[in-house]
Parts: structure tokens; C-alpha cells; sequence
């Protein structure tokens, strides 16, 4: 049980025999940790509610608490403070040193999660504006797995629609010879695809502009979507291999990155079973025909604002992406069991979701769904992250920019004397892509952010190239500890320094910001953990010296208070998807 839960175990109940809400038991860390390390407010709002001096009330309540291990006590006019004993903090760490992942409880209910991010599309190469989902599912993936959860990764790429007509219609154009236009053709399609990736990113822009501007290439585009998605044999084949390259281009890249994926599905998945989905929700009465197209009316009394009916099949006949978003989520519940499904999305897809999760409601298939939306990743200008000729930037250009910035950094520090090249090119990778990870999930998802390549290189400040430094030389700590033989012993209680006090309250507090990221999908609650505990580790390193420590018990104690810290900045960065390179 954390600290806090301990306290709250008392605090809830006590509220609520008062005759109010409970929640007005729960605690949050002070904010005058010169007095306190928590507190509770609650008295203020039970005093307007019992008529009472808010200073009565938590007299009452402090009358009844027994909590080992603390001192309470009532500051200002009812504010209830919660100090802990250094004993009672130091037997919460000595318990949290043998256990792996600090002996963070599971969640009470193991739950079955569908985390979809990625939302990456096939035949156009990967750019900045799908690292945010990338980045921040990938957190939220390895925070719930920690928290005991049973979650799935879908990357749900978009694989079919208007996109594959224009590249088929545009290939054809240029090799009407290709015998994948050849109606006739019944042998094997060849093994190895015709087309690069590039070939498609080049193609794509001329296609599209093409459409607007012709109406008969606009024609000619949504005959051959009509075509591929009847089953005609030669458009399957070249869609495969557009499938395939694509594939292979993400894999590669996500890896670099550090992103993994459980499942590859595609919007193409649900093709088939679109129409007997539509069929059965008119027959149930929950879709209607409405102007030759069939919707789900999602308005509700409640509603502020409009809220559009979800479009489910145009009058043309054709399926939307809101029709194949209600048939995954049909499947996530009756395949997969899900009991949360949870979407990272661009925020400007709000209303879509909201929309689908109305729908789905509707039609029956209800798991629960939450949208976690992100903003936009801005350069200086705070306008979306371009190249500097203006351009789309792709995430092979991104990371190697930040690579290259990274190694400019090493060697002004002098911090690549001791690397082989192969090394250096490995760490200058590593650094890297922390700047860019942390930068990302240090904000709340919804803000857009500004991404400075030179702010968020930087090895002081908050970044993830200063908290891999502190990683690194609080290993190099730990080495130099070992070699001159000096063992790990039980922390001193009563004999510790404010700083080792901090050091060691903020430690055992890892649990309540690791729940606390878990219960609000919020990773930018991790990354100000790992900040704050490396500024606290600063403090001790340059106050409570280990290796000219004389005192035997007391280097050993410190020790022990190095290690823990090691672990858990180990832990925090890794729920960020932040390596720690074994040199700087």
C-alpha cells in the first residue's frame, strides 16, 4: 500500500460518516513541504455543507486517525498535514530495493485493452506528424502493462480507400502493359512489387492534384476503389505489394524509435463485413435511411452543441471511415473480449469519435472507449514542424538531424573521447530521440507544442538528454562504489540530511505517480517524476558525498539510496521508451 493510500484508507471513510462526499478525504502532496510531505483540504468544503469551522471538522477527523508512522497536525484554519517518519520512509524503501518494478501493485481489476495508435498509412512514407500518436501510445502501452493490464497494440493503418484508386489508376496510366491491368490474366502475380515506396510518395501528390483539377481521373480513381474492393485479382495483387513495401518502411522505422506493435491490421480487414453490419443495424432500427445515404443518429437532450448523425453509407453506396471504426470496434468486443479500448488521435478527431463511440453504443457493441487527443508538434513559428525548404519532414530526416545534433553536442562536451565510432554513432542516436521523446510527453497530449531542436538537445534543464546523464553518472556512481568494494546497508533513519530526506521521500512516492500517470492516461506525470527525482539526486550528490564518506554505516546507507534512484530513474525512462547509453 502507497503512503497515500494509507492515509486516504482512513481520511475517505471518516468524510463520508460526516454525511459527505468522500472524495473530500483524498490527499495531495503539500505544497509547503517545509511543513509537510501531505495534505488534506477537505474540512473547508465539509464546512460549508455541516455548517461547522472547517478547523472543528479536522480537529474531529484528526481525533480519530491512527496512522503509524507520521506526525498530523491542522495548520491554518482546518488545512489536516501529514509528516512522515524518517524510519517509517526508510522501511518503504528498504522494502522497495529486492523488488522488481519497485513493487508496483497491479491494477485491481486486470483489464483487456486495445490501445490503437499509430493510425500510420500505407504508400506514403512515415513524417512528424505521426509521432505523437507513435510516442504517446507506446507510453500509455508500457505504463498499462506495468499496472498489470492485459493491452494490445493496433496500429490500424489506412490501407484502402480513395488513396489505393488514384496509385492504380496513376500506375496504369503509366504501364498499361503491367499484366495487374490485364482482366484477363489467371497465372501468378510476381513475388517482388514494381513499385518502391518512393515511387508511390512521388506518385500520390500528382494523382491527387490531378483528381481535383479532371473529373474523369477523379472517375477513373473511384472505379478502380470500386474494382479492388469487388475482389478483382490484378488490383489485389499491386495493392498487396503496396501493403507489403509500406509495411516493411514502418517496421524499420517504429524500431528505430523503439515503437512495437501487436497487431498490423488495416481498414481493409473490415471490408466484408461492412454491408451485413449496415443491413443488420437497419433491420434492428438503429441505422435509417436519410436522403439515399443510411446514419445512426448520435444527438442526445443533453447536447450543448450539434452533434452530426454518423454517416455510415453514402447514397453512392460507398462505406466511410466511420463505418469501418464501428465495425473494429465490433470485433475488438466480440474477438478480442476488450473491456477498453482506448484511441491516440490528432484532437482535430474529437467530433469523429465522438460520433463512433455514440454509435457503437447504439448498435450494441460497448466496450468502454476512451480518446486520448494530442495537439500538434510546432517548430519555432508554431506552425507544424517543416523542413527548412518548407516541406512535410520525414521522420528519416527527423532523426537523422537529431542524431547529427546530438553528435555536435558529444563532441563540444567532450563526451565522445571514450567511444568508438560505432559507439558514437549508437549514443548519438540514443540522445537523440530522448530529446525528441521527452520534449513530446512532457506536455499534456491535447497542447500543440513548440519543438526546438537546440532546447531539447541541451544536457541541463528539463530534457531527456539531462536525465540520461543523470542515469549515466549515477551508474558510474555505483561502478566506482563496487571497485573500491564499498556494500549497500540499511538507511539510517535517524541520522539523514534534508537532502537524503527529499531524496528518499520522493523514492518511495514512485507507486503514487506511477497510478496517478496510469488512472489519466497523462505521461507528461512520469516525465515530471523523472525530473524531479534527478534534481533531487543533484542535491544529494553535491550535500551527502558517498566515496569520501568515513563512516562506514552511513556510505553504506547512501549507497543503498543510489542504487534505489538508479532503479527507478531506470523505470521512469523506460516508460518514456528512453534508452540509457552505457557511456556519455
Amino acid at each position: 500500500m502507497t503512503i497515500r493510500e494509507e492515509i486516504e484508507s482512513q481520511l475517505v471513510p471518516l468524510f463520508q460518516k460526516m454525511g459527505v462526499d468522500p472524495v473530500l478525504g483524498k490527499i495531495a502532496i503539500s505544497d509547503r513541504p517545509d511543513l509537510a510531505d501531505y495534505q488534506c483540504n477537505g474540512a473547508m468544503s465539509a464546512a460549508r455543507i455541516l455548517g461547522k469551522s472547517p478547523r472543528m471538522i479536522a480537529e474531529e477527523i484528526m481525533a480519530r486517525l491512527q496512522i503509524p508512522g507520521m506526525d498530523i497536525s491542522i495548520a491554518g484554519p482546518g488545512f489536516l498535514n501529514f509528516r512522515c517518519h524518517s524510519d517509517f520512509l526508510a522501511q518503504k524503501a528498504a522494502d522497495q530495493l529486492p523488488m522488481p518494478n519497485h513493487g508496483i501493485a497491479p491494477a485491481p481489476l486486470s483489464l483487456n485493452i486495445i490501445l490503437d495508435y499509430g493510425g500510420l498509412n500505407v504508400a506514403k512514407p512515415m513524417h512528424v506528424g505521426h509521432l505523437r500518436s507513435c510516442i504517446i501510445g507506446e507510453c500509455l502501452k508500457r505504463l498499462l502493462r506495468l499496472k498489470g493490464h492485459n493491452v494490445l497494440a493496433d496500429i490500424h493503418l489506412g490501407d484502402w480507400g480513395t488513396q489505393m484508386g488514384l496509385l492504380i489508376h496513376g500506375l496504369q496510366e503509366r504501364h498499361p502493359d503491367w499484366v495487374y491491368f490485364d482482366a484477363q490474366y489467371k497465372e501468378a502475380y510476381p513475388k517482388d512489387s514494381p513499385v518502391s515506396l518512393e515511387d508511390l510518395d512521388q506518385l500520390y501528390p500528382v494523382m491527387s492534384a490531378a483528381a481535383k483539377d479532371n473529373e474523369d481521373i477523379a472517375k477513373a480513381a473511384r472505379k478502380a476503389v470500386q474494382e479492388l474492393q469487388s475482389g478483382r485479382r490484378g488490383y489485389r495483387a499491386l495493392w498487396q505489394h503496396f501493403v507489403n513495401i509500406s509495411v516493411q518502411d514502418i517496421k524499420q522505422q517504429l524500431d528505430c524509435l523503439g515503437v512495437h506493435f501487436d497487431q498490423w491490421f488495416g481498414e481493409s480487414r473490415y471490408q466484408d463485413a461492412l454491408a451485413p453490419m449496415v443491413e443488420d443495424l437497419l433491420a434492428k432500427g438503429l441505422a435509417q435511411h436519410s436522403k439515399g445515404a443510411v446514419v445512426i443518429p448520435v444527438q442526445v437532450a443533453t447536447d450543448k452543441n450539434e452533434i452530426p448523425p454518423l454517416l455510415l453509407q453514402k447514397s453512392d453506396g460507398g462505406y466511410l471511415y466511420g463505418t469501418t471504426d464501428i465495425a473494429t470496434l465490433q470485433e475488438r468486443m466480440e474477438k478480442f473480449k476488450a473491456d477498453l479500448v482506448i484511441y491516440v488521435v490528432d484532437q482535430r478527431q474529437a467530433l469523429h469519435f465522438e460520433q463512433v463511440f455514440r454509435g457503437a453504443k447504439q448498435a450494441g457493441f460497448t466496450p468502454e472507449t476512451v480518446f486520448v487527443g494530442f495537439g500538434t508538434m510546432n517548430g519555432s513559428d508554431n506552425k507544424p514542424f517543416k523542413t527548412r525548404s518548407g516541406g512535410v519532414m520525414r521522420l528519416q530526416e527527423l532523426t537523422d538531424l537529431l542524431q547529427e545534433e546530438a553528435t555536435k553536442r558529444m563532441i563540444e562536451g567532450g563526451l565522445d573521447a571514450h567511444l568508438s565510432p560505432q559507439e558514437q554513432e549508437r549514443t548519438a542516436l540514443q540522445i537523440g530521440l530522448a530529446a525528441l521523446k521527452f520534449a513530446d510527453l512532457q506536455h499534456d497530449p491535447k497542447q500543440n507544442y513548440q519543438f526546438s531542436i537546440e532546447k531539447f538537445m541541451r544536457f541541463e534543464g528539463k530534457t531527456g538528454p539531462y536525465l540520461q546523464y543523470a542515469s549515466v553518472r549515477i551508474q558510474a556512481m555505483m561502478d566506482k562504489a563496487r571497485v573500491e568494494e564499498i556494500a549497500a546497508a540499511p538507511i539510517l533513519a535517524d541520522d539523514l540530511s534534508s537532502e537524503e530526506r527529499e531524496l528518499l521521500l520522493h523514492l518511495v512516492r514512485t507507486s503514487e505517480y506511477i497510478d496517478q500517470a496510469a488512472g489519466t492516461l497523462a505521461p507528461h506525470i512520469i516525465c515530471e517524476a523523472a525530473f524531479t527525482l534527478a534534481q533531487s539526486f543533484s542535491r544529494f550528490y553535491q550535500n551527502c558525498p558517498l566515496l569520501q564518506e568515513k563512516n562506514k554505516d552511513k556510505q553504506g546507507s547512501r549507497l543503498s539510496l543510489v542504487q534505489l534512484t538508479y532503479q527507478t530513474l531506470s523505470l521512469y525512462l523506460g516508460l518514456l521508451g528512453i534508452e540509457i547509453p552505457k557511456k556519455m
